[in-house]
């Protein structure tokens, strides 16, 4: 059985333990060799020149990762304006800053074209509204191929029972709407799914599009998507999703269309949980164990309002144990449900897996936290977020974020 933090040296020289003493628990703990790591890996998918990566931010908009994705060369997705604040405060220009946007106001999409960022649109009438209110201009729009994939139904962004992108039947109108308002369609993009570990499907979706591009004579740039996955079950045996293969086929795909079409033109890709999933481990407290009618059942403070992903999507996430700072790694296993601090009855982390023994007093990791983890946390129940902290390259510790206090309860009161 593999585990991560031992073949990562994740936390090098510092002990879980000693981790919770001084920054609280629950923690985020974040691995900066292996963010650099996965940030270079998705930066060389493709060797072309005029292939571009988005990190989208929504998987972790913490400033400071922001800071070093941006050192490793990423360019940045947004979905709302104060994502585009916080990366504009991270140091992201306008011009590597893409706004795909959903259902939104006028006025977001003015916070957007003030500070001249491209805004990607995802429906007729949010292009009416584009044209009637910004006339004249430049403007991307999200098509929907009928092409979806992911591990969850609720993560497909693509296909015949999505909320997201225009259908390509509707292509003539989004042309009318141009015309009427003078838009310039810029550029387009899709998203087919999040959490695929075969490329097949996300190059099905690359040739759909490229034939979809061929329609709009001035675009700029062609953006594919993301939806890159990362191995969650790696206890199991689960491999990674082969990037070097991808790459290659992906590369061989552009430069023909390229070829063929006499067109240059920026191809980008917006992969997110695969740049940040693996960098983070959540470690939390064991407080209570017990057994209701044959059913073990572990009570930690590591409740959905913490990290929601198994309540929300019933994702897997390999645990760690550690007792007095050491993995508790030999048998006996037992079947547990690991559980967390919220009253309601779905704040399940772990249902009925077989791991080694655990106790009152133990410390749980839960691996590759680093995606959809502290974005998506919460206030819920009055519990506090949990603080986030980096181990640096050279092993030293950085808190990039504090751990809530009563007083943030109050905030705009």
């Amino acid at each position: 059985m593999e585990y991560f933090s031992e073949k990562t040296n994740f936390f090098k020289h510092h002990k879980p333990s000693d981790l919770l003493l001084k920054y609280g628990s629950p923690l985020y703990v974040y691995n900066e060799s292996i963010l650099r790591e996965r940030a270079k890996q998705i930066r060389q998918l493709v060797d072309m020149p005029n292939f571009e990566v988005s990190y989208s931010i929504k998987a972790n908009s913490n400033l400071y990762i922001l800071k070093i994705l941006k050192e490793e060369g990423l360019h940045a997705d947004a979905m709302s304006d104060g994502e585009i604040f916080v990366l504009e405060k991270s140091g992201y220009d306008k011009d590597h800053i893409f706004f795909v946007c959903n259902n939104v106001s006028a006025e977001e999409m003015k916070y957007a074209v003030d500070r001249g960022i491209m805004v990607s649109i995802d429906s007729l009438s949010q292009l009416r509204l584009y044209g009637e209110n910004f006339p004249n201009s430049k403007v991307s729009v999200r098509l929907n191929p009928g092409i979806g994939a992911g591990h969850h139904q609720k993560v497909v962004t693509g296909g015949k029972t999505t909320k997201f992108g225009i259908n390509l039947d509707k292509i003539t109108e989004i042309i009318e709407i141009s015309k009427k308002y003078n838009l310039k369609i810029a550029g387009i993009n899709q998203h087919i799914g999040s959490l695929f570990m075969s490329s097949t499907e996300y190059l099905r979706g690359v040739n759909e599009l490229l034939q979809t591009a061929l329609i709009f004579k001035d675009i700029e740039f062609i953006d594919f998507g993301g939806g890159f996955g990362i191995p969650y079950k790696k206890q199991e045996g689960q491999q990674p999703l082969e990037l070097v293969q991808f790459g290659k086929d992906l590369k061989l795909i552009l430069s023909k269309w390229q070829q063929d079409n006499s067109r240059n033109i920026i191809f980008r890709c917006e992969p997110g949980r695969f740049v940040v999933a693996e960098s983070a481990i959540l470690l939390g407290r064991v407080y209570a164990k017990k057994s209701n009618y044959n059913k073990i059942f572990i009570g930690t403070d590591l409740g959905f309002s913490v990290l929601i992903r198994p309540a929300m999507y019933g994702s897997h996430h390999d645990i760690e144990v550690y007792r007095q700072n050491k993995l508790v790694k030999e048998k006996p296993f037992e079947s547990v449900n690991i559980t967390g601090n919220i009253c309601e009855s779905g704040d399940i982390l772990v249902e009925e897996r077989e791991l080694p023994v655990i106790m009152e007093e133990d410390i749980i990791g839960v691996m590759d936290a680093g995606a959809y983890g502290y974005s998506m946390s919460s206030n819920y129940n009055n519990r506090m977020r949990p603080a986030e902290v980096l181990i640096k390259c050279d092993g030293s510790l950085k808190l990039i974020r504090k751990r809530d206090t009563y007083e943030d309860l109050l905030r705009g009161f």
